[in-house]
């Protein structure tokens, strides 16, 4: 009987050693695939470059000239009023756009509005580049609350802004201008609500 146990022991010891040697042989395998996985990832992240700051999007109105128009060079008018050009904010309309590339100002500008280009260069506004907006009157008020202007509203003090939508070709882009006039004025904030309507808002003379 005794001798039995034994033989019976002794076939399974015979049977379940070599499984249980080559499942601890895989565990060890396994345990040394996990730990390189994890060395390496652990340098790949540390060396992941880290992303770029998002490009800031407000615009201080206390901190950009206080001047109005320049005495020279090509004069915008805002409402019949000259003003300098402080700043100008573009976004792409519509989810998942991008602005053209910086290169590309100048075409922007005279799309929005023609010869902005030259008022650029000889005003050297602020400029900003905004992430996609998805309608225009939310982006005029995200851009009037980015861009506060004194008083209310800029009413009653040189300050003045404009922001709506116009097209480049036929892509659609958001614009916003903040202007600064010689002297105090009553225009503060408007939406442009069509595309037409700049050339009845801003002009270059």
């Amino acid at each position: 009987m005794a001798e039995n146990l034994i033989e019976q022991a002794n076939q399974w010891k015979d049977a379940i050693l070599p499984w249980l040697t080559t499942l601890f042989k895989y565990a060890i395998v396994l345990t040394i695939l996990l730990a390189v996985a994890y060395v390496v990832l652990t340098v790949l992240r540390r060396r992941r470059p880290a992303p770029p700051p998002q490009e800031e999007l407000g615009v201080d109105v206390k901190g950009l000239r206080d001047e109005g128009p320049p005495p020279a060079g090509p004069v915008l008018h805002f409402y019949n009023v000259p003003v300098r050009l402080a700043a100008l904010v573009l976004a792409p309309a519509g989810r998942g756009r991008e602005l053209p590339p910086a290169s590309q100002l100048d075409a922007l500008a005279d799309a929005l509005l023609p010869g902005l280009a030259q008022v650029i260069a000889a005003h050297r506004p602020v400029v900003r580049r905004w992430p996609a907006q998805v309608s225009s009157r939310g982006f005029a008020l995200a851009f009037f609350n980015q861009a506060k202007l004194p008083g209310q509203g800029g009413k009653g003090t040189p300050w003045c802004a404009a922001a709506g939508a116009f097209k480049l070709g036929k892509t659609p882009i958001m614009a916003g201008l903040v202007m600064r006039a010689a002297a105090p004025t009553s225009l503060g904030q408007v939406i442009v609500e069509h595309e037409a309507q700049w050339l009845d808002i801003v002009r270059v003379k």
